[in-house]
């Protein structure tokens, strides 16, 4: 369970929480330009955009949760278990596998413009990484600077919906989570007026009464209530403290706290939450363990080599301690 949204200031920022039950030993990736990247079903390339995001590495691999690129496009791929179809390879299409959409993506594309066209032309096949790395069950949001769209393989194909709303949870699908925005349009971030009846006087007991209805549970169509609510109400500053705090706001509205959604013997959490700055490159994160800010930037790394360059997380909370002795 995962929810993503970009959010414009003077810059736009893009990220996600990703809410799981376990941890793949993630961290911050950087691929420069020159580090090659094998595809199972079509030649290497040996040069593209420079990516960061949140990565699995394996066998020098880097299997993305999420990322940016040098040009300002970003990806996020949630969980859509249940709904989610790859197909067979075909000599039809260019097929890539699913755990090779993201870095694909990322690779060749500068804004959702080229995103849509390439997707249009390729087959995500069922692929697996490795044999103990099943297939995941993901679709995706999709943002530049201006536009989003959300991508869902499907058994009917794959699907591309433009996102006005730029956000994305889980199931069920993207056209269904907007449709359910309409039960909840008579939510306001202002003080309710008497509509209900006007021969009593009715009045506003607290203050905030104006999102009553705004739902508060886990499921994934709620989250994407919530957040779109948060997210559209949300006033920040231009300046990038500014923007990353409220960015990160937004984010902690929907995220899970261990205890509140069990997973056979274990509890789901937030793992981590992410917000880029796609003009500038910078990554920013959180994790469950801390609520500091850490920023990695892109662009203060050599991007012209062929190695990749990892950050482990740093997952213990930070404390400043004043008068302790």
């Amino acid at each position: 369970m995962c929810t993503s949204i970009n959010y414009k200031t003077k810059h736009m920022y893009f990220g996600r929480t990703l809410d799981y039950d376990i941890s793949y030993h993630e961290q911050i990736c950087i691929v420069p330009r020159k580090y090659p990247f094998h595809f199972r079903h079509r030649d290497t390339i040996e040069t593209h955009y420079a990516i960061i995001g949140m990565a699995c590495v394996m066998d020098g691999y880097p299997l993305f949760m999420d990322g940016c690129n040098e040009k300002g496009l970003a990806i996020a791929g949630l969980n859509f278990v249940g709904n989610a179809y790859y197909s067979k390879v075909t000599k039809e299409k260019e097929n890539i596998c699913q755990f090779e959409l993201i870095p694909y993506i990322l690779s060749f594309c500068k804004n959702v413009a080229e995103v849509k066209a390439r997707v249009r032309k390729i087959a995500i096949v069922d692929t697996p990484y490795s044999k103990r790395l099943p297939v995941a069950s993901l679709h995706y949001l999709i943002s530049d600077g201006k536009d989003a769209i959300t991508v869902e393989p499907t058994k009917e194909g794959i699907m591309i919906y433009d996102n006005p709303i730029g956000v994305l949870t889980n199931n069920p699908p993207f056209p269904f989570q907007m449709s359910n925005l309409n039960n909840y349009m008579g939510l306001s971030n202002q003080n309710p007026k008497n509509t209900f009846l006007s021969q009593i006087e009715l009045h506003s007991i607290s203050r905030g009464m104006g999102a009553l209805g705004l739902p508060g549970d886990l499921s994934s169509p709620s989250r994407f209530v919530r957040a779109s609510f948060v997210k559209w109400n949300s006033i920040a500053k231009d300046d990038e403290h500014s923007s990353v705090n409220q960015f990160f706001h937004i984010l902690n509205s929907v995220e899970q706290q261990r205890g509140c959604c069990m997973v056979e013997d274990q509890f789901e959490i937030t793992i981590y939450t992410s917000c880029m700055n796609l003009n500038k490159g910078i990554y920013y994160y959180t994790t469950y363990g801390n609520h500091q800010i850490t920023a990695i930037s892109l662009f203060e790394e050599n991007l012209d080599t062929d190695k990749l360059i990892l950050y482990k997380l740093i997952k213990e909370e930070q404390i400043q301690q004043y008068n302790f002795k």
